[in-house]
């Protein structure tokens, strides 16, 4: 199946707008992880990127699941971008 990385960024204050929908957002994120789509995700030490690691029939179904999470659904993930990526080790 191919994989798929995504950039993104997160709003100003993220860590304090975030906390009403965190939980959500975790549990969504453990289903992921579960049914074998992510890889892995986290932001960066400063808290103004994200990045993650998908493995997916496709793009479309990456995009599905970002825009699905409290995170971007309520503007704390503020843009994203999906990348199909080739794992050469």
């Amino acid at each position: 199946m191919p994989k798929y990385i995504i950039w993104g960024s997160y709003c100003e204050n993220a860590l304090e707008k975030r906390a009403p929908y965190r939980q959500a957002h975790l549990d969504g994120l453990n289903k992921q992880k579960e049914n074998g789509i992510l890889v892995t995700i986290g932001p960066t030490k400063d808290n103004t990127k994200v990045f993650g690691i998908y493995e997916a029939p496709d793009e479309a179904t990456v995009r599905q699941l970002i825009e699905a999470d409290p995170y971007w659904k309520n503007e704390i993930w503020t843009e994203y971008e999906v990348k199909e990526w080739i794992q050469a080790f």
